[in-house]
């Protein structure tokens, strides 16, 4: 399962440590924990995501999350509920992404 990377390869390339525990520890050792589904991780990610305006990391969770089972529907769901709890610019920003992503399948 390829995993979404921290960054640009000129990143990935000055900081291996940093990219190894990204894959070790957040997509090794916490995505993989028991006590929730990847789906879920993968509604809860996206919302957090959005709520911050992350709009790089949120373009790969969002690519994930259509791999983890989660619907296009519940995708807009998560942004339409953001807007309230997140903040409009947020949720148009969620939506933007989204639809680019879903434009590429």
């Amino acid at each position: 399962m390829t995993q979404p990377s921290p960054g640009p390869q000129a990143a990935r390339d000055m900081i291996p440590r940093f990219n190894e525990i990204t894959q070790d520890l957040l997509f090794g050792e916490i995505w993989e924990r028991p006590g929730l589904s990847k789906r879920d991780r993968s509604l809860i990610t996206v919302a957090a995501l959005t709520a911050l305006y992350r709009t790089d990391q949120l373009r790969g969770h969002t690519r994930k999350a259509l791999e983890n089972g989660v619907t296009k529907e519940e995708l807009v769901e998560v942004f339409q509920h953001m807007a309230f709890y997140a903040g409009w610019p947020c949720a148009v920003n969620g939506f933007k992404v989204a639809d680019e992503v879903f434009e590429e399948e």
